[in-house]
């Protein structure tokens, strides 16, 4: 499997404006369920990239409400 090279520049880029912009926020990152399998080997898919991705951006969001 190929993963998305696309999402994972949108989450380094993501990431990276947590850590500069939102420091408070980018504790939070550890947090993440999607950061902490629950199993030795987790498949990481483009669907899974995505998700998190989108959980970034939430957290964001939701930092902004």
């Amino acid at each position: 499997m190929v993963l998305s090279t696309k999402i994972l520049e949108q989450i380094n880029k993501l990431t990276l404006k947590l850590e500069t912009d939102y420091p408070e926020l980018y504790s939070f990152i550890d947090e993440e369920p999607i950061t902490i399998p629950s199993f030795e080997h987790p498949d990481i898919t483009n669907k899974v990239l995505k998700e998190y991705l989108e959980s970034l951006k939430g957290l964001i969001r939701s930092h902004k409400e």
